[in-house]
């Protein structure tokens, strides 16, 4: 009966505006590049399609002051947001994130586990691992030892801009094994080992802050390796044959879609996250990019050859860390404080 008033609601949702005014849009912020160009395939071209409802979209880079300057003034324009988990957990409690009504999504239970917070629901899961260009490359790298061996991999290497993942990554090169990477961290003296292991590589790091970053350095060759996230380097590979990814101690994570604080048109967002739950729009994103689904039925629907290359798989996910999000939810905003300090020395 639950299952049957869920669905009733989400067909509603999907329903009622069929006839829609011509003006009548939804505004959503993503993080762009191939990510983008898998959602419009998947999501905003099939969401108007359903609705008549059109989706403006717009690009950031996953900061939130812009937003929380938003919610501050009472003048939010964005309607739905992709933001990745430690985000989410700290705008859910800061109050830049208006608690999601699970009703929208259908039964939790048909999402892999950690997808349904209470601010958002899970867009896909995605993975940030080393990647690299065999063809400007000797040797094969097989982890982040490799990333920090400066004689046998010589040459600058990128990293994402900030603390989240740079520490992890420092940890694991200096022999802390995935499942521990969170209990050294969270100690003062694993914060301070995983800053020293930064700064043997300091001025040979090279920082990104677009996904489409290392695709292009790794292309043109500015850096030997990289920091990278799955999909975008898998969307590059038909066109550059050279890109290659190594999935052990790799950190994976979900995107999430969120309701800002004071969003004007709340409706509309919550028809627009509906819809991109379904499994058959989370099939197609899936179908364009290399990131895995979070509503289950929508992985039993992938062909078995797709599903290989995504982050769920199972050898993928074999060595892999997963984002400690109450960690950075408790620590990050010191610990990106330090991050900065660090930076500027």
């Amino acid at each position: 009966m639950l299952r049957a008033v869920r669905g009733g609601l989400l067909a509603g949702l999907l329903g009622t505006v069929a006839t829609p005014a011509l003006a009548e849009y939804v505004t959503v912020i993503s993080f762009g590049g191939a990510n983008k160009a898998a959602q419009e395939k998947a999501f905003y071209e099939p969401f108007k399609a359903a609705t008549g409802t059109a989706v403006v979209h717009g690009s950031y880079n996953g900061d939130l002051d812009k937003l929380r300057q938003m919610v501050e003034i009472s003048h939010v324009s964005w309607d739905v947001v992709e933001v990745e988990a430690p985000e989410l957990a700290r705008g859910c409690q800061e109050g830049l994130f208006q608690k999601l009504d699970q009703r929208l999504i259908g039964d939790p239970a048909d999402y892999v586990p950690g997808a349904v917070q209470p601010c958002g629901v899970g867009v896909f899961v995605w993975t940030t691992l080393l990647a690299y260009n065999q063809d400007k490359l000797q040797g094969k790298p097989q982890g982040w030892a490799d990333f920090w061996d400066l004689k046998k991999y010589p040459g600058k290497r990128g990293l994402r801009w900030g603390a989240k993942y740079s520490l992890e990554f420092a940890l694991m090169a200096d022999g802390v094994a995935p499942k521990d990477v969170y209990q050294v961290l969270g100690t003062q003296g694993g914060v301070d080992r995983a800053f020293r292991k930064l700064d043997e590589i300091k001025p040979y790091i090279h920082w990104w802050k677009s996904g489409q970053d290392p695709v292009r350095d790794l292309s043109d060759g500015t850096v030997v390796m990289s920091s990278a996230y799955n999909g975008r380097i898998a969307a590059a590979q038909p066109e550059q044959k050279g890109l290659r990814m190594a999935w052990a101690g790799g950190i994976y994570d979900f995107d999430f879609w969120a309701l800002p604080s004071g969003v004007w048109k709340k409706e509309l967002a919550e028809k627009f996250i509906a819809f991109a739950s379904q499994p058959a729009q989370q099939k197609v994103y899936a179908q364009n990019i290399a990131y895995g689904p979070t509503n289950r039925k929508a992985v039993e629907q992938l062909d078995p050859q797709v599903a290989a290359n995504l982050p769920t798989a199972p050898a993928n996910m074999a060595d892999a860390l997963g984002m400690n999000v109450a960690f950075w939810a408790e620590h990050g905003d010191a610990l990106e404080k330090r991050f900065q300090d660090w930076a500027k020395r």
